[in-house]
């Protein structure tokens, strides 16, 4: 079975990929945030205690 990715609505040149997390608990978290993979585009749809946030700033983790 192919995956077939949403297509960006902000630049339409790239797709949604899905990224997992671990919670708190350790429990894993399926689709925790969404990423273009277009690099010139950086939008994103993450989601944090319950809240929605669309393009926040993209960067690397110091954890």
């Amino acid at each position: 079975m192919e995956n077939t990715y949403p297509t960006c609505k902000q630049c339409s040149n790239g797709v949604l990929l899905p990224l997992s997390d671990y919670g708190r608990e350790g429990a894993s978290i399926q689709y925790k945030a969404w990423v273009c993979s277009n690099p010139d585009c950086g939008y994103n749809v993450r989601i944090d205690n319950g809240e929605i946030s669309l393009g926040r700033p993209l960067g690397h983790s110091m954890k």
